[in-house]
């Protein structure tokens, strides 16, 4: 299952990195740093999943999200932030977005494998 991994964290974006590549059947197509970034990584690679900071430095994550969405509904988006207010929670539970607290990576790989969206 393909992967881009959007956070403008080096280290954050590491850590995510490292669970995927020890989960089988993952792989990663693709990092970005900002929002925009992400969409063009998007477009080029069509992954099955991406995993998404909320507070870029160019563009909300959920922002990002919805472009992506717009372009795939079929996409799995998870929406990975330590910052979700509940105005970003409830607009991801429409856009069927899944919400991951940064104190819960260990779950990424797990939700990642479920792929696309049901």
């Amino acid at each position: 299952m393909s992967t881009l991994i959007v956070d403008d964290n080096e280290d954050m974006r590491r850590l995510v990195r490292l669970l995927v590549d020890l989960t089988d059947g993952l792989e990663i197509v693709g990092e970005a740093t900002q929002g925009e970034e992400a969409l063009a990584l998007f477009a080029a690679h069509r992954p099955d999943v991406v995993v998404l900071d909320h507070r870029l430095p160019d563009v909300p994550g959920i922002d990002v999200a919805e472009r992506i969405l717009e372009q795939d509904p079929g996409v799995s988006v998870l929406l990975f932030s330590a910052f979700l207010d509940d105005r970003a929670l409830q607009r991801a539970e429409r856009l069927g977005v899944r919400c991951v607290a940064k104190d819960q990576v260990r779950m990424i790989p797990d939700l990642i494998a479920r792929g696309r969206r049901d």
